[in-house]
């Protein structure tokens, strides 16, 4: 009985999830640093262009998880239901449209980014789709805080596109960015799985004009701010590989992969912060506490990886991607840096969403186009790119914590009134 207790005490659905994000961050390491090692700085390039329009995809497919899990919370019963069903149906449509665009301009894509194929971004726009739906599905778990199957999603996503992928380049002698994008289409629909999104109503759906008003402002707030995610998170990496060549742009992709892993992390959190934040917002309890908890636990991980980064640079990029890509090392840390920077903003910015608060969205937006136009502006080696980086994420980690400062003070100014 005792061991019952502590296994439900130690072992709740909330820690499988962190382990379960570990493993899966862990996991879509082991895939970048694959294809690294197996491509070489060239064909990386390719590569990393992939990745980065997945992650760029997923900012956008975010809009629809959130919205999902914030109303799993407020909504109930048949108005849920009603709910979920006019949003499945648009996300869809918005699915198909913007993969259709991407296949209809596949070509141009090709131009911009300098690939040595198109029909890599056909393969990945005829997956979009599945993906906006798959993100409907998790936010479901997400909302009903169902942990164990949300990581179950994420954990057939990242096994299927490592194994799959990984086979294909090793068994199929085609272009390899071809294959990396097969592999990405086909880890979407195996991320479908656990699939919650049954109880959709075959009539036409009805939603009040009350909750339709409110849904839709939150969803164009929230998707504006996922805008500026993919500006900040992508735009150094698109406008690297416009601005330098093929192999310098793969040095730089293999640094961001490096870099960013405390920014996955930081995704483990924002998953478990929002539902919590908004159920406490619904019942009207104190949640700061929440995110200065999680904002702890990203800042001393921000903390070893940049200290690590900044004392064995060159040992980490060789056992991550090998003595091709050691030029790079010297700017680990600046890039660890830059994105820790980034992720612990992000943490305050997603709180800020959760209860309604849009101002940090709109600092977000402006210091996310400062940034593209610093790299547009000062990109003459890529020291100068991440060091400009580093400037504009101080700035919105400063903004971020002077308006937190100024909520803090009116809620008690509030409650002692």
């Amino acid at each position: 009985m005792k061991l019952t207790n502590l296994s439900g005490k130690y072992i709740t659905p909330e820690r499988i999830f962190m382990f379960s994000a570990l493993f899966v961050n862990a996991g879509n390491y082991i895939y970048n640093l694959a294809l690294g090692r197996l491509l070489g700085p060239k064909e990386f390039a390719d590569a990393a262009i992939l990745i980065t329009f997945l992650l760029v995809l997923s900012f956008l497919a975010m809009t629809f998880q959130l919205v999902t899990a914030k109303y799993a919370v407020l909504f109930e019963n048949n108005v849920f239901i009603n709910f979920l069903g006019l949003l499945t149906k648009y996300t869809f449509l918005i699915g198909v449209m913007l993969g259709v665009l991407i296949i209809v301009f596949s070509k141009n894509l090709q131009n911009i980014f300098n690939t040595s194929t198109s029909n890599m971004f056909v393969y990945f726009g005829l997956g979009v789709p599945i993906y906006f739906l798959m993100s409907i599905n998790r936010g479901v778990f997400q909302g009903y805080k169902k942990f164990d199957q949300l990581s179950i999603t994420y954990q057939s996503e990242m096994l299927s596109r490592l194994i799959i992928t990984l086979t294909l380049l090793y068994f199929i002698k085609v272009q390899s960015s071809i294959l990396v994008a097969i592999g990405i289409l086909i880890s979407f629909v195996f991320g479908m799985f656990p699939f919650k999104i049954k109880r959709i109503p075959i009539k036409k759906i009805v939603l009040s004009s009350e909750h339709k008003r409110v849904v839709l402002k939150f969803f164009l707030l929230t998707a504006f701010y996922e805008c500026t995610q993919i500006i900040i998170n992508n735009s150094d990496i698109l406008l690297v590989k416009h601005y330098f060549d093929s192999y310098q742009a793969g040095l730089y992709a293999s640094l961001a992969l490096i870099g960013r892993v405390v920014y996955f992390v930081a995704w483990m959190f924002v998953m478990l912060l929002l539902p919590t934040v908004v159920k406490k917002e619904k019942e009207r309890q104190p949640h700061a506490g929440v995110l200065l908890k999680y904002v702890g636990y990203i800042s001393l991980l921000s903390l070893a990886i940049v200290t690590g980064s900044y004392l064995f640079p060159e040992l980490v990029v060789k056992i991550m991607f090998g003595k091709a890509y050691i030029s790079i090392a010297p700017l680990l840390w600046k890039y660890a840096l830059a994105t820790s920077v980034f992720a612990i903003s992000n943490v305050f910015a997603y709180y800020f969403l959760s209860i309604d608060r849009y101002v940090p969205v709109i600092l977000s937006a402006l210091l996310g186009v400062a940034q593209v136009v610093l790299i547009i502006w000062f990109h003459d080696s890529l020291d100068q790119v991440v060091l400009v980086q580093i400037i504009a994420m101080m700035l919105l980690l400063l903004v971020q914590l002077l308006f937190f400062s100024s909520y803090i003070l009116k809620k008690r100014n509030t409650v002692k009134q």
